[in-house]
């Protein structure tokens, strides 16, 4: 008799696939509708910080209680003597480790949440051992474990694997900002720059092995590269000491960042290789570098990698291809054991052609590469998602109660002083400095001199060109006394109307900013679907 039955089976290899999936993708919710069926509640594409969790993780309970059920029965059938072939025990090994995954999951999370937590003693391991040698193990008392497939890692290690995947997918959410499909997508990369796209190949030898592989993140400037590699360096696996009971090291103090384009020549090298004692003006002492201060499992962040000098680009490809550094000033040989993530916003293939960059160097750089997207491309795949980082950016300055208001302010600015299709040159960086011009300005100027036209003046020549129906200036009129008082009852008593016929003209003046900004989406894209791609030897991620 077979171990599961045809539905049971159907979801055990769909759970299966969903343990392997990238949790950023599009295919994480197909498999996630599939598994529930009727009771799969949609809350769009993508994970991000501004979604509210609660309906998203409705589907995450139900089937975590579906997993439960499922693996329990599961276990009671083999411990009871019910044969089970290699492809049926692959999937109940599945099953067990995705439902001991969730049992504890939000106990990895407050351990990241509490700073030192991670290097303390850890309790509720032997909890999870327990677990792990309860569904898995062949070594229980009597013959409880006979029939189960066993542990296909020691518990230490699939203990340690737990912790690093709730770590990425927190990483990923709080340090990229947005809900767009670009933003998505730049989530997507990271987690396979962490975890490369075989989660199976990971778990069995990459986890020891990913520091090798340099990651190189380009893009425009402002879009948040640092960011990015810190997402990708605060989620590298971290062993766990099971005699200790705690981890070998604290993801917290694992990141040191370089900025390149700020030093000179010997500085970077003083600052990275270290130096000794009189090997130039000023070197009073010895000094350790970030290649020997980061850990095993530490990542160093080369920032404006393309600015670098040509001699400096000599020693980092030595270092890339045999990890071996030298101080400044010493022979000694040196192991570097950490890893090693680039950036830039140069397009390093013109370096190159332009002599400025050795090609050699860029291919040491290259093996993994992630791309981050400007705030005008994440704008024009989604206009609303302006105003989700205008309240994530908010909150970060004045916390999240008064971010809502600051939001709302920048936003009123934003549509009245900047033009409709303004572009953000400076992408996520220029429109933080906006929102704090906003809170303590109340306006805005970008640079290069645009002109800023402010709403009264804005509507006041509207009317002298009669360029306004009655309704669009009552419409108008009525956005303008909203946020001058800042609540519609105000608003209406100024203007003798009710707060329910104010609020309704805002919401058309809204409704209409909201149409043309699409509208002027729409000329855009169609203007860019004619270009041809551009090609950089990578694959997109299969969205």
């Amino acid at each position: 008799m077979p171990l599961f039955s045809d539905e049971e089976r159907a979801l055990a290899e769909t759970v299966s696939q969903l343990q392997d999936a990238n949790p950023f993708l599009p295919e994480r919710l197909e498999l996630e509708r599939r598994a529930l069926g009727d009771d799969f509640v949609d809350t769009g594409l993508v994970w991000h910080r501004s979604e509210d969790f609660t309906e998203r993780g409705r589907n995450l309970e139900a089937l975590a209680r579906r997993m439960e059920r499922l693996t329990v029965a599961a276990r009671k059938r083999l411990t009871n003597g019910e044969s089970a072939s290699d492809d049926e025990l692959r999937l109940y090994e599945d099953l067990a480790l995705y439902h001991i995954y969730h049992r504890y999951q939000q106990q990895f999370h407050d351990l990241i949440e509490r700073p030192g937590a991670a290097t303390s003693r850890i309790r509720f391991f032997d909890d999870y051992r327990d677990d792990a040698h309860f569904f898995l193990g062949r070594k229980l008392r009597g013959h409880e474990g006979e029939g189960l497939p066993g542990l296909p890692h020691p518990p230490s290690h699939l203990f340690a694997l737990s912790f690093q995947i709730r770590r990425a997918f927190h990483y990923a959410i709080r340090y990229i900002l947005g809900g767009s499909l670009p933003a998505a997508q730049l989530r997507a990369q990271v987690w396979q720059s962490v975890f490369s796209h075989d989660m199976r190949r990971y778990r069995r030898v990459l986890y020891e092995r990913m520091d090798e592989i340099t990651t190189l993140v380009t893009g425009p400037s402002g879009t948040g590269k640092e960011l990015v590699a810190q997402a990708v360096g605060r989620s590298r696996y971290i062993p766990f000491d099971d005699a200790q009971g705690t981890f070998v090291a604290d993801p917290e103090d694992s990141f040191y960042p370089l900025n390149l384009s700020a030093l000179s020549p010997t500085l970077i090298e003083s600052e990275l290789f270290g130096h000794v004692k009189g090997s130039f003006t000023g070197a009073t002492a010895d000094r350790r570098g970030w290649l020997e201060i980061c850990t095993r499992h530490g990542t160093v962040f080369l920032d404006e990698i393309g600015e670098v000098d040509p001699s400096i680009q000599v020693k980092l490809l030595r270092l890339l291809q045999n990890r071996t550094y030298q101080r400044l000033g010493e022979t000694l040989g040196r192991t570097f054991r950490g890893k090693i993530v680039a950036a830039t916003n140069r397009d390093l293939a013109e370096e190159i052609r332009a002599g400025r960059f050795r090609q050699d160097f860029y291919y040491r750089l290259c093996a993994d590469q992630i791309v981050t997207p400007s705030l005008s491309k994440q704008l024009l795949d989604s206009p609303g998602e302006l105003r989700n980082l205008l309240e994530l950016l908010a909150a970060r300055m004045v916390g999240d109660d008064e971010a809502p208001s600051l939001a709302r302010e920048t936003q009123s600015w934003i549509d009245s002083g900047l033009p409709p299709a303004y572009t953000w040159p400076g992408n996520v960086r220029e429109l933080e400095q906006c929102v704090r011009n906003v809170l303590i300005r109340r306006e805005y100027h970008p640079p290069g001199g645009q002109p800023i036209v402010s709403p009264a003046r804005k509507l006041a020549d509207d009317l002298e060109c009669v360029r306004l129906t009655a309704g669009q200036l009552l419409a108008r009129y009525c956005t303008l006394a909203y946020e001058a008082c800042g609540s519609y009852s105000e608003a209406g008593r100024r203007l003798g109307l009710d707060r329910r016929t104010v609020r309704s003209h805002v919401d058309q003046a809204r409704s209409e900013r909201q149409g043309e900004e699409i509208r002027k989406g729409d000329e855009i894209r169609r203007g860019t679907e004619s270009e041809p791609p551009v090609l950089d030897g990578r694959s997109d991620p299969a969205i």
